[in-house]
């Protein structure tokens, strides 16, 4: 499930759109903001998909570091995890306290 910003509304993994007030959930959901955020800190050097110990094939492909230009968006095109995506990002620190 992707979880708009704007209104808090749950739509499904595939949806491009939010189900309850239509933002674009590319630029809208927690995820997307999160990889903004990660993309905006300069203390993290590249980010890592992390998925979870029983992912689909496609999330197990998409498991690995990247540099902060490459990384892919989740959720992961082609999931077939019966509860949806659950991958997440991990950021790889240049230094860990100031």
């Amino acid at each position: 499930m992707r979880t708009c910003t704007l209104c808090n509304a749950q739509s499904p993994d595939m949806a491009g759109s939010c189900v309850k007030c239509g933002a674009d959930l590319s630029q809208h959901s927690t995820t997307a903001m999160a990889l903004e955020r990660l993309r905006d800190n300069p203390r993290v050097s590249k980010i890592r998909v992390i998925a979870s110990g029983d992912c689909c094939p496609a999330c197990l492909d998409a498991a690995a570091e990247y540099s902060k230009e490459e990384v892919p968006q989740l959720p992961v095109p082609g999931c077939s995890h019966p509860l949806g995506c659950r991958c997440f990002y991990e950021p790889f620190l240049l230094e860990v306290f100031p």
